[in-house]
């Protein structure tokens, strides 16, 4: 091997990086500006391969686990078409990692969840073959270094869950409690995985519930992002495509809340 092919991987890395960087900054210009942010596929791809270079071969055994999820038991309209996992982490200011806190109960007050609000909601923690995904890891400390370069000085409280809405029963909305704030900081939603489904398209609105802006999540990997202090969102129902076969959208979201320590 000469010099030149020993230099080549390390000019190829630093690119990658310098361009993932460039990537960023205009993305917290985007949200600063908008309060909202839409990503494609490819953008979010290249995104996460500059943090985590495996993220391409870990993606089936990410994106498999959404198989593993367990029903959510607490939903007040009686509906058994919603299955998730969740967890919880805490960041320290500056930090581009998060640490993994004891698995608690989820809580929303009914300012914010009118359906589902007002009671600790204990869900099946996300599995640790899955907190230690390459994939996962990577959407971690994506999420860690947008958010914390838009509010630097603060420690940040951060859950995240993942959702598979079955649609194979009827027409069902992904957000059930409508229009809404989850009463946090940021809200990052990343599609997983779409199967014999149509709609659900994603909404943004401003406070007073004019819509700003639509996308449909279509592909594997695009990706939203709201300042949920600022705007709301909603996703419209998602309809089965062919009655004889599975029907879901699986769906990964990660909330950042300000902490003072």
């Amino acid at each position: 091997m000469n010099t030149m092919e020993r230099v080549k991987p390390a000019a190829t890395v630093s690119q990658a990086y310098f361009a993932s960087q460039y990537s960023i900054h205009n993305l917290c210009e985007n949200i600063a500006q908008k309060d909202f942010s839409f990503i494609s596929s490819r953008k979010m791809a290249s995104l996460l391969s500059a943090i985590e270079p495996s993220t391409a071969e870990e993606w089936s055994e990410f994106q498999q686990s959404w198989n593993r999820l367990e029903q959510d038991m607490f939903m007040r309209d009686g509906g058994s078409y919603r299955f998730r996992r969740h967890a919880t982490y805490s960041v320290v200011p500056g930090a581009t990692t998060a640490q993994l806190e004891s698995h608690q109960p989820h809580y929303q007050s009914l300012d914010y969840n009118t359906l589902n609000g007002g009671i600790a909601r204990d869900f099946a923690p996300i599995e640790p073959i899955i907190s230690q995904n390459k994939v996962f890891t990577a959407v971690i400390e994506l999420c860690c270094t947008l958010f914390g370069r838009l509010a630097p000085f603060f420690a940040w409280h951060v859950e995240v869950h993942q959702f598979r809405i079955n649609a194979s029963q009827s027409e069902v909305s992904p957000t059930p409690e409508g229009v809404h704030r989850d009463g946090v900081n940021f809200v990052f939603m990343m599609m997983v995985n779409r199967v014999n489904i149509v709609s659900g398209e994603t909404t943004i609105y401003d406070r007073t519930k004019r819509p700003l802006s639509k996308y449909t999540l279509a592909d594997e990997m695009e990706a939203a992002i709201v300042n949920d202090e600022q705007v709301m969102h909603g996703v419209t129902p998602i309809i089965q495509l062919d009655p004889q076969s599975p029907a879901f959208r699986d769906v990964l979201v990660i909330t950042f809340k300000k902490t003072l320590n």
